[in-house]
């Protein structure tokens, strides 16, 4: 009798989905993802694409589905997490992308957004480590002995690449989002990763046109080392 190999489970990690939802099921689609395979968001599912409340409700439905995604938080879903308790971040989440995630509830206030939106908020984490990987979404304050303490920094921060504390990190490898980068100036990163030991998937899918380099959707094989894009499918 022939013995069933299993599968290999793939890893990939994927972030700044920013309401694109045409683009998401296409990568996915790209990549075959299948129920053996995980998947992990780092966050910024929301603003400025067309199609906010629609990441939100199919990431629950694959989730429920019991599919293997894992979900980190963002800025942006804390800027709309935070919109709850103070009117300074609701005015500031709606004028950083929040008033198209309110219209893709059909929704005229930020109020008639259902609360099983904010509590999945809620319920991410700011980091998540795996195999030797450490994944976040935007990066790390490195002036702190253990930059895990920091927590503003791992939703916010910019051009710390030159402050890693490489003690620290040992063998690790970061992989972020957050800041918009060119897909080719991703290749180059990529091309130093091992050296570097950070790499950022974030090529600005909601920024089509903008600039050049941008507009797609990036997926990374967290076991073959491999960058996979998906153009940006929505408008």
């Amino acid at each position: 009798m022939k013995t069933q190999k299993n599968k290999i489970m793939n890893k990939y990690a994927v972030s700044d989905i920013h309401g694109c939802l045409k683009t998401f099921k296409a990568l996915l689609k790209k990549i075959n993802f299948t129920k053996e395979d995980q998947l992990y968001i780092l966050g910024d599912y929301i603003d400025r694409g067309p199609h906010s409340k629609g990441v939100f409700d199919y990431i629950l439905e694959l989730q429920n589905e019991h599919f293997q995604i894992f979900c980190l938080r963002g800025n942006h879903d804390q800027m709309m997490l935070d919109a709850i308790h103070s009117m300074k971040w609701q005015r500031n989440w709606l004028q950083n992308g929040g008033w198209t995630t309110v219209e893709s509830f059909d929704a005229k206030l930020f109020s008639d957004i259902p609360m099983q939106y904010f509590d999945f908020i809620k319920e991410m984490p700011y980091y998540i480590e795996v195999d030797n990987y450490i994944l976040v979404h935007a990066g790390f304050s490195f002036d702190m002995p253990n930059p895990f303490d920091e927590l503003h920094s791992m939703l916010w921060q910019r051009n710390w690449y030159d402050k890693i504390n490489y003690h620290w990190l040992q063998d690790r490898m970061i992989i972020h989002g957050h800041t918009p980068t060119s897909k080719e100036d991703v290749k180059v990163m990529l091309s130093n990763f091992n050296k570097t030991q950070y790499l950022n998937i974030d090529t600005g899918c909601v920024y089509k046109g903008r600039m050049k380099g941008l507009g797609y959707l990036t997926c990374f094989d967290l076991g073959k080392k491999e960058l996979i894009f998906q153009e940006s499918l929505d408008s």
